[in-house]
């Protein structure tokens, strides 16, 4: 699920002791060699460094050059495969350093010394230490012990499909027990945000370590990037939940074209929006022989959100006033969306709303350098998106009631991000109510959104993690599949 950003601020400098600079001339003399240090030192050339963000690694180099006496930059991150982007400010003086990207939120503020500058990097209420040195700093390798190597005791195969119906191609790997023998399938459909076939996130590759496993025990497996991502082509910023469904509509399309799929035993196993994916196809379809469902909303999706919201805050400790008070403000927002028909109406409400907020809580602090209209441009942008209007209205519950084909519904018991006493029961009602007698529904003990084992289930926690994905729920979904497509 979609994380939000939140504001930021802070730092000064102070000075004091000129009228000691006289009483020894030893000390005026030193003095004087440092002031000459300082102006002697220069911040042109490549500056790298390394953010953790929330457990995972991230590389960004600073390209400081200096023209009439001017200071410029771009930045890089490496790992995000972005180059050059444009700096707003550079400026060096005292020893202190300031590199502003206004368009991204961005501020860093460090000192030089000696060789090294070091700092605090903040974008948009998030603080994270940073310090720079002139040594390139090669990809840190993290430990993630479950994720297979090559060479692998199966085929693994890179396949392209059609979505004609969107006019794009989808890139992936379907990997198979063997290459002779009629296998049964699963495809792997993954959650909300731009995502590649292996569902990396967080340092991690959660659908590459579950296709291992399947594949292992004899079920074939097709993974995909999803559109505009990785090598599928499209438009991902204009797709809603509803066409992300026509590409996974596509997969099935596409293994019913190979000899070695049992086309009466595929199924579809879909991770949080996916899981939604999953249920929206096979409550319409007879071309699903089982759906998994993992972590998926059983609810609509304004109330996901703002249960993600709470328990987000809970876990972090966050007083339950403050709670009830978030709660209310995101509430009437996402209500202004869910009651208006007209688009322009609604964005005019929306628009006086969050205005209206933004003048009359005093406890709201604008991000560092952002005026009011460029931050409700920015929070605009984020729930006026097709995806994000799409989700907030949407309700799984029709698509849940009409799903008739064999489902395995899983949960973990510590996800905030969809929280499972209200989710797993929205979903098992939804089953019972549509008459499904072959739906299972578990919650799995310290399980987090991304199955693993964990302490708080807060995102922060899910790169530091050695664990990708509990092995009790591999061997679940696997022996699961199994008895279903004996």
């Amino acid at each position: 699920m979609k994380l939000c950003s939140n504001p930021t601020e802070f730092l000064f400098y102070i000075e004091n002791q000129i009228k000691q600079i006289m009483k020894s001339l030893l000390f005026f003399t030193a003095l004087i060699f440092l002031v000459l240090t300082s102006h002697a030192q220069d911040i042109t050339g490549d500056w790298y460094g390394v953010l953790k963000v929330q457990g995972t690694p991230l590389r960004l180099v600073f390209h400081v050059t200096k023209t009439a006496g001017a200071y410029s930059a771009t930045m890089d991150s490496p790992d995000q495969g972005a180059k050059d982007i444009p700096v707003s400010k550079t400026s060096f003086e005292n020893g202190k350093v300031i590199i502003e990207i206004a368009s991204a939120g961005v501020v860093y503020e460090g000192m030089m010394k000696d060789k090294i500058i070091e700092g605090t990097f903040k974008q948009r209420g998030q603080e994270l230490p940073l310090n720079l040195s002139g040594e390139p700093i090669e990809k840190q390798v993290m430990k993630r012990p479950q994720e297979p190597a090559k060479p692998f005791p199966y085929h693994s195969e890179e396949v392209e499909f059609k979505n004609t119906a969107a006019n794009l191609s989808l890139a992936g790997t379907l990997t198979l027990p063997n290459t002779q023998g009629n296998f049964p399938a699963v495809i792997l459909v993954t959650g909300s945000g731009p995502q590649n076939r292996d569902e990396e996130v967080y340092g991690h590759k959660p659908f590459l370590v579950l296709a291992d496993h399947l594949t292992r025990n004899g079920i074939a497996v097709l993974r995909y990037d999803d559109r505009g991502n990785g090598k599928s082509t499209g438009d991902f910023k204009a797709a809603t939940t509803a066409d992300l469904a026509t590409d996974a509509e596509s997969a099935i399309a596409y293994l019913k074209t190979r000899k070695e799929i049992n086309k009466n035993a595929i199924g579809m196993a879909g991770h949080s929006e996916g899981g939604m994916i999953a249920a929206m196809i096979a409550s319409k379809t007879n071309d699903l022989g089982f759906v998994v469902l993992l972590a998926a909303p059983g609810l609509r999706g304004d109330k996901v959100l703002l249960l993600q919201q709470e328990s987000f805050a809970k876990a972090s400790g966050v007083s339950q006033s403050e709670i009830q008070r978030n709660r209310g403000i995101n509430a009437v927002a996402f209500e202004i969306v869910l009651n208006s028909k007209d688009q322009k109406k609604m964005e005019n409400e929306l628009n006086t709303y969050l205005r209206t907020v933004l003048q009359n809580d005093k406890k709201i602090v604008l991000p560092e350098g952002m005026t009011m209209d460029a931050y409700v441009a920015s929070q605009m942008n984020q729930v006026m998106s097709p995806w994000m209007q799409y989700f907030l209205r949407y309700d799984p519950v029709p698509a849940l009631e009409k799903v008739r084909c064999p489902v395995l519904a899983l949960f973990g018991e510590k996800d905030l991000q969809v929280p499972p006493i209200e989710n797993a029961v929205a979903v098992e009602n939804a089953f019972k109510t549509g008459g499904n007698k072959n739906a299972t529904v578990k919650t799995i003990p310290n399980l987090n959104h991304l199955f693993q084992n964990c302490t708080t289930g807060l995102p922060k926690e899910y790169g530091d993690i050695e664990e990708t994905f509990s092995p009790v729920a591999l061997d679940e979904i696997t022996s699961w599949i199994k008895s279903q497509t004996k």
